[in-house]
């Protein structure tokens, strides 16, 4: 019910697409090779295969979408170490991002809900083929919990109207 309702209210406020620009599209720590001798620094970024050309925000929002914070669902937070101490919460990487690159970035409630709304769908489509026998890896048959946790994530977010 609550996809139903997300997947309604990005129909109806897709905002005006930003000038193109090569998207990464699966931007997120674990895709990144750290340079860390002096001042840690990016030295490359893998996992290229899903890289299209888009709106730039499509790529924030994702990115986003996998960005947690120690008060999100624990089943959240055990995929990647932003919660962690140290790192910047969400509204710090928008701020960031909005100092470095001078996009508005007034739209980005539908560019992180529509990257948590990906991500659920792409944890579903994984989900369904192990169900369906066409994938033995036992950790695909636990993503109902992070499923269901990131439309949660995105239901409460388009309420709450805040990232």
């Amino acid at each position: 019910m609550a996809m139903d309702e997300i997947a309604d209210w990005l129909q109806r406020h897709q905002p005006t697409p930003n000038a193109p620009t090569l998207l990464h599209n699966d931007y997120k720590y674990d895709n990144i090779i750290w340079q860390i001798e002096a001042a840690p620094s990016i030295a490359g970024v893998l996992d290229w295969e899903m890289a299209t050309v888009g709106d730039p925000l499509m790529d924030l929002g994702a990115t986003l979408a996998y960005w947690m914070e120690a008060m999100d669902a624990e089943v959240l937070r055990q995929f990647n170490f932003t919660w962690l101490p140290g790192n910047y919460t969400r509204a710090e990487v928008l701020t960031r991002y909005a100092e470095q690159s001078g996009r508005d970035l007034s739209n980005m409630l539908f560019y992180y809900v529509f990257g948590l709304f990906k991500n659920a769908v792409i944890a579903q489509q994984i989900y369904a083929r192990w169900q369906q026998g066409h994938s033995t890896d036992a950790r695909f048959g636990g993503l109902m919990p992070v499923i269901m946790a990131m439309a949660q994530k995105a239901f409460d977010t388009l309420h709450q109207e805040k990232i």
